[in-house]
């Protein structure tokens, strides 16, 4: 897997994983653990639906 989340992206990813996380546990949802997609996504630095489109948010070399 080429990396295609850059830093700026990553740091949108987390936050907003965090986000949708803490609504969920406050709201008392199970859908807060949809939180989890970007969260994932952000430490893998590779986002599945950048991939058919060929997109980067990251720096190229």
């Amino acid at each position: 897997m080429e990396k295609n989340v850059g830093k700026a992206d990553k740091i949108i990813r987390i936050v907003l994983g965090l986000v949708i996380g803490a609504a969920g546990y406050h709201f008392q949802s199970w859908w807060g653990l949809i939180g989890i997609v970007p969260i994932f996504t952000a430490l893998i630095n590779w986002c599945p639906l950048y991939a058919p489109f060929g997109i980067k948010t990251c720096r190229k070399k």
